[in-house]
């Protein structure tokens, strides 16, 4: 288990419980309660009588502290099923109360930490549903608190927004999908990243590949001649490297049988 590499420095607590006994599955995002940058704050931990830790402190100044590794339970929301959870985050504001308000620069700052956490740990989609079911939790469900605060507390939705359109690129993929036609959903068999794990699942139940955008990739009628394509390949028809062997394999054509009649071409 890695720690963020979105720290500016690492000022740990001794105030945890040791390796956490559940797997990371929820983030907990706290505010401080005061004006204050990252390194106080992280130092408002260290003494063993204050009880209480944070994984990782965000600073009035946007700077970012880890204060417990991630693979360790720190005391931070009142609840060992929340912090054996969860990754927990504590974040200055910029006004005071009332409102507890929160710098754009540092909640852009929280939302960076956020999508690094959910792609080191795997969570997604990063969720927030109002309740101790989402991914992000707030310490008021858990005590007699207001914390994370009213400003803060309203950016949840807006948090988990964000977070997610980060990591939609990383997750949604092209799948190639086994079935009888691409508008039959009820028939389909598997949908896989591997066009190869595709092919196999096709012919296991006589079945066709679609990719994402509907196209019927396998088995392919009329296919053409290894020589036409090894000149449409020179040609440029079907780009290069990494490109080419994609297009190739996906259009059911043999990407090694065309790249060797291309060398005898050009030889």
């Amino acid at each position: 288990m890695t720690n963020s590499k979105l720290i500016d420095d690492i000022i740990l607590s001794p105030n945890h419980s040791g390796l956490r006994n559940e797997k990371i599955s929820k983030i907990a995002i706290h505010h401080a309660a005061g004006i204050i940058k990252a390194r106080d704050l992280a130092r408002i931990f260290l003494p063993r009588q204050r009880q209480a830790s944070s994984n990782y402190m965000i600073g009035s100044d946007g700077k970012i502290i880890l204060g417990v590794d991630e693979r360790n339970r720190a005391w931070t929301t009142s609840s060992s099923w929340c912090d054996n959870r969860a990754i927990t985050i504590e974040v200055g504001n910029s006004t005071r109360g009332p409102s507890w308000e929160v710098s754009d620069f540092v909640l852009n700052r929280l939302i960076d930490l956020v999508t690094d956490i959910c792609r080191r740990n795997n969570i997604y989609p990063c969720t927030y549903t109002g309740n101790k079911n989402g991914v992000l939790q707030k310490h008021e469900w858990y005590a007699n608190t207001n914390c994370p605060g009213p400003y803060l507390g309203n950016k949840f939705s807006f948090i988990a927004s964000e977070v997610n359109k980060r990591l939609d690129k990383d997750y949604k993929e092209n799948l190639y999908r086994v079935r009888k036609s691409f508008s039959d959903k009820k028939s389909q068999k598997g949908a896989f990243k591997s066009i190869d794990n595709a092919k196999k699942c096709a012919d296991k139940y006589r079945l066709k590949v679609f990719d994402e955008d509907g196209n019927e990739i396998y088995p392919r009628k009329n296919l053409k001649s290894i020589d036409t394509l090894a000149r449409e390949v020179i040609r440029g028809d079907w780009g290069n490297g990494n490109e080419r062997k994609k297009r190739l394999t996906e259009a059911g054509y043999d990407y090694y049988a065309v790249q060797r009649r291309v060398n005898q071409i050009l030889s």
